[in-house]
């Protein structure tokens, strides 16, 4: 990275944004995090580039509506492989909303902290991409080598004009919902004999529940400032903001450690929506 230095987090987060080789995108996510907890980047300046209405990405894997993904059995290789692919997407885009997080609301009037959680997310979900990526690779395939759907940059680009939003949909429904499915997956893998893929989404899970408190403790920071109810705060965001239902089952321990409780969502599910 010594080539190429940059002057302020909101630049090195745009860069690693727009970075298409994904190895040099997470390695710039993670080098920027580096620099920014050790206090060696400003913020942002009048030098940083414009933000992309769109990430960085290769040419493949193609982009296909979310119901042209195809559904297979965990007990089989070809089914493991397309779990894990569809996997690495989520952690790819997960990589690219913490860092847009931090380059969109670089102006925000929030502490510095609120900056120093998400770069460590965009930290761990670099990690997580190449965790999967590698795992991939050991079973014969790659990264891109299947299609894969586009709903979570469109989830964000919703919420592009408003950080409360942004918090609500992405850590709070996106990111809480790995905490309800990803339990059940390990489960699967191990039952399998896929233990090293199982081991992968432990690693992924642990991680994910500080994600979901980051979002948690933001989320209620900017309600507090602004004199608002969370629990209803979030259900009149997600209702403005996302598109369909909360579906369960919830993994109601793990989210109530991360500080969403079921007063925000239980409301919000399929069975029982406005």
């Amino acid at each position: 990275m010594s080539g190429n230095p940059f002057t302020s987090l909101r630049a090195a987060a745009t860069r690693a944004i727009l970075s298409t080789d994904l190895d040099e995108k997470t390695e710039l996510a993670q080098e920027a995090a580096r620099r920014w907890h050790r206090r060696r980047l400003s913020l942002r300046s009048p030098l940083d580039p414009d933000l992309p209405e769109r990430p960085g990405r290769p040419d493949k894997p193609e982009l296909v509506p979310p119901k042209a993904t195809e559904k297979r059995s965990l007990h089989t290789l070809p089914g493991r492989v397309a779990m894990l692919h569809a996997l690495a997407h989520i952690e790819l885009n997960a990589v690219d909303l913490a860092l847009d997080i931090v380059a969109r609301f670089a102006a925000e009037p929030v502490p510095h902290s609120f900056f120093d959680g998400w770069m460590q997310v965009a930290f761990e979900e670099s990690k997580h991409f190449r965790m999967v990526r590698e795992r991939l690779k050991a079973l014969g395939a790659d990264y891109g080598d299947m299609p894969a759907h586009d709903g979570l940059w469109q989830a964000a680009h919703a919420t592009r004009n408003d950080l409360t939003a942004r918090l609500a949909v992405v850590p709070l429904i996106l990111e809480a919902r790995g905490l309800d499915v990803t339990p059940s997956l390990q489960e699967k893998m191990r039952e399998t004999g896929d233990i090293e893929s199982a081991d992968v989404l432990k690693v992924i899970y642990d991680d994910e529940k500080g994600h979901v408190a980051i979002g948690a403790k933001w989320f209620r920071f900017l309600c507090a400032r602004e004199r608002r109810d969370p629990a209803a705060t979030f259900k009149e965001l997600v209702r403005a903001n996302f598109r369909g239902s909360l579906k369960a089952p919830f993994n109601d321990v793990a989210r109530a450690e991360a500080g969403l409780t079921p007063s925000f969502y239980r409301s919000l599910t399929s069975k029982n929506s406005d």
